[in-house]
């Protein structure tokens, strides 16, 4: 079975169109059925083609490296290889008595710059992924952890409200976000702190207000109500509210 034929053959058994497959892929349709034609003249070269069939193959389920396999079999005589001798030769870089020209350098060259910009923006995107919503470890009140993570706070988007609780004794606390989904309720011991992160607001019950120390978005705010005291209190990007 040709490439073209066992691709297409996978792609139908998973049941997806060629613009499925190209939305998914981020190859273009046009290329999806030409490779599917085993015309492969619209992939821009070898070395592109084997990249569309190694993604399409692994979308699909199907093992890459025997469908490459079988596409050089087929098309690895179809052009001469490239030697190092040839690209390298002096009379190749510089005009002589010959008439050669310089070679043209630009496609690698604005192939090697892509890849190195989708490097970077993968480095960046992965280094600042923050879950809204997430509870950080807790730790003893004054401890050096605990300073340790406060000096180390992480960047947060503006949008995002950090509320960071610390139990002088233990506290029934209630935690929901502005679309009112609880992030955490339960008893806080004495000496734990919690941080919560939600977007635009962060709401919180306490039964005993007295007995927590609050701190929003690296602002001290300090008790919010009275030993024994049941106090409801919404923190958002400003000033924290009332309710």
């Amino acid at each position: 079975m040709s490439v073209g034929a066992a691709l297409s053959e996978a792609r139908q058994n998973a049941e997806l169109t060629v613009s499925q497959l190209s939305d998914r892929t981020n190859i273009r349709e046009t290329i999806i059925h030409g490779i599917e034609r085993d015309d492969f003249s619209a992939c821009g070269g070898d070395f592109y083609a084997r990249g569309h069939i190694r993604a399409i193959a692994g979308y699909l389920g199907v093992e890459p490296e025997s469908i490459i396999r079988e596409y050089d079999d087929v098309h690895a005589d179809t052009r001469p290889p490239v030697r190092a001798a040839t690209v390298f030769n002096v009379n190749n870089l510089f005009p002589g008595k010959h008439g050669r020209r310089i070679p043209n350098w630009t496609m690698a060259a604005a192939v090697a710059l892509a890849i190195v910009v989708i490097f970077a923006i993968v480095r960046l995107l992965g280094g600042s992924d923050a879950k809204t919503g997430q509870t950080a470890a807790e730790a003893p009140v004054g401890s050096s952890d605990a300073k340790v993570q406060h000096a180390k706070a992480p960047h947060v988007a503006r949008d995002v409200v950090v509320v960071k609780v610390s139990a002088v004794k233990p506290a029934w606390i209630n935690v929901r976000d502005a679309k009112n989904h609880r992030l955490f309720q339960g008893t806080l011991e004495q000496g734990k702190t919690a941080t919560w992160t939600a977007k635009d607001k962060v709401k919180v019950v306490i039964g005993d207000a007295g007995a927590v120390r609050f701190e929003v978005n690296g602002k001290d705010i300090g008790a919010i109500g009275k030993d024994g005291q049941t106090v409801r209190r919404s923190f958002g990007l400003g000033i924290p509210s009332a309710r």
